[in-house]
């Protein structure tokens, strides 16, 4: 199975829109989303073409393709408006031989660690900087952020395909690759 997995789309139509596009464009059979998907937060500015309610829509509209945990500005009124889970503090996905934990990030991360067993990967977004760490017992990968990258970082996502990762920009541009 195809996944793309993305994170901190912070209410931004025109960036949901650009994910949905390449989410097509991809012919993944389903989306992961790690997190802050409606709101920005106090920390972050606004992003481009900010628009919940748009961005509930587009979702919705794709409900069962859908995987989401909750991001740090993610609450239960948020799973009022939108058709599909988003309140999980984590989902566990298998490929091959690996456990992959994927949570958003404020609460496990690089260093406050989930329970992993040695080879796990843990993945998550928040920071929104891509990145791929090959720790003693375990891998960390992160897709960045779909609206608010830092660090000089593309607006990206991952996809994961037959026991590879493949980071991508929003236009599908490669630029990041690590097979597990």
């Amino acid at each position: 199975m195809k996944w793309m997995i993305a994170s901190d789309i912070h209410g931004s139509a025109y960036y949901c829109r650009e994910l949905l596009a390449a989410f097509e464009r991809e012919g993944a059979q389903k989306l992961m989303l790690l997190g802050d998907v409606l709101y920005h937060g106090p920390r972050n500015d606004l992003p481009r073409d900010y628009a919940p309610k748009e961005v509930i829509a587009m979702l919705n509209a794709i409900k069962e393709k859908l995987l989401c945990v909750r991001g740090n500005c993610d609450t239960e009124v948020d799973q009022m408006v939108l058709d599909f889970p988003v309140l999980a503090d984590y989902a566990i996905l298998v490929a091959g031989e690996r456990m992959i934990y994927a949570t958003h990030g404020h609460v496990y991360n690089e260093n406050k660690l989930p329970p992993l067993q040695k080879g796990d990967v843990l993945m998550h977004g928040h920071t929104h900087v891509p990145k791929c760490v090959e720790h003693e017992d375990y891998l960390y990968v992160n897709p960045g952020s779909v609206s608010i990258p830092k660090e000089n970082s593309a607006h990206s996502y991952l996809i994961l395909e037959d026991g590879k990762l493949t980071w991508k920009s929003l236009d599908g541009k490669s630029y990041m690759e690590y097979t597990l």
